[in-house]
């Protein structure tokens, strides 16, 4: 019983890593196309602005690639 557990326990602990990736491409995504619509809505409302709503937006979606991206790689580094 006890060895079947920590088989078990190795088995999930491998598929931490992959959950956390995916985990973060999604809330990565979901950051980004909120970012967007916000900043569509904004445009729309005041179209005299949009080019600083275009750059804050674009700012801002590149840091959150950023921060993505760092957290995937830490995902994987974990993986060995």
């Amino acid at each position: 019983m006890l060895t079947q557990f920590i088989l078990l326990a190795e088995g999930l602990g491998a598929l931490a890593p992959a959950f956390g990736a995916a985990l973060t491409a999604l809330a990565a995504a979901f950051g980004i196309g909120r970012i967007g619509s916000t900043a569509v809505e904004a445009i729309a409302r005041q179209p005299e602005a949009a080019g600083d709503i275009r750059t804050n937006m674009i700012i801002s979606a590149a840091l959150i690639e950023g921060v993505s991206l760092f957290a995937v790689v830490v995902c994987l580094m974990t993986i060995g």
